[in-house]
């Protein structure tokens, strides 16, 4: 029996599946390194860095922060836990709700954020971008937006 059988995916289409995790795997530990060695921070700690930054008053509630960067509420504690411990951010009651808290970007989180954000784009442009034709960039693009429609979908669904 083969793997179209079983499947109904077939060989060409497993090896671009698995060429694509591969290659997002491998782009994300990259960058990773790279913001670790520039800037002494994770791609996590940078993640919830640019979503306080983005924010009004550089502060959001945790659930808010983990839905804008796509993590469980758990992952998020930990995150703004470890965060916290460094100085990067901090937790304030929330003056609208006595049960809830805000995480606030602090001095020393904006400084570590403004000093990853250049070197973070030059990394991405160089490992990625300019690695790429623009009509590869299109494609990808257009391909990206349909498959995330594809999956808010089927989780709506």
């Amino acid at each position: 029996m083969s793997a179209t059988e079983v499947s109904e995916v077939d060989d060409a289409e497993w090896a671009l599946f698995d060429g694509f995790v591969a290659m997002h795997a491998e782009l994300g530990r990259e960058l990773d390194r790279r913001l670790q060695r520039d800037a002494g921070i994770s791609q996590a700690d940078y993640a919830v860095l640019l979503a306080l930054f983005k924010a009004p008053e550089r502060r959001l509630r945790p659930g808010t922060i983990g839905e804008h960067i796509g993590w469980e509420k758990s992952r998020v504690s930990h995150q703004l836990t470890r965060m916290a411990s460094r100085g990067l951010v901090e937790r304030v009651d929330c003056d609208t709700d006595g049960r809830g808290s805000l995480v606030v970007l602090t001095r020393d989180g904006r400084r570590a954020l403004l000093r990853a954000v250049r070197d973070h784009a030059l990394a991405i442009r160089a490992l990625f971008l300019d690695v790429l034709e623009p009509e590869e960039k299109q494609a990808i693009a257009d391909a990206s937006a349909r498959v995330r429609a594809r999956v808010a979908a089927a989780r709506e669904g």
